[in-house]
């Protein structure tokens, strides 16, 4: 049966007096935006954790379900060229 509450909740928040309400991971002031940087640049995850120690592999994989559920419901209408 398929999850209907992603992983993300309880890790990810948004709230406008923390980095301007971009996504974090909760407890710190590090944007999601910054893990899916990192990872998309070295996909060693240990790497990204040494740099970031408050960072766990749950946070990290937070991010990826968060940033999965923004497109996952996305509609792709193809062009007629």
């Amino acid at each position: 049966m398929e999850n209907k509450h992603p992983n993300h909740q309880g890790r990810i928040v948004v709230d406008p007096e923390i980095m301007a309400g971009k996504p974090v991971v909760r407890g710190t002031r590090i944007p999601v935006e910054l893990v899916l940087k990192r990872l998309s640049s070295d996909l060693d995850a240990d790497t990204l954790l040494r740099s970031y120690p408050r960072l766990t592999h749950e946070d990290v994989k937070a991010c990826l379900a968060y940033a999965h559920s923004l497109i996952e419901g996305e509609e792709v209408f193809p062009s007629s060229a």
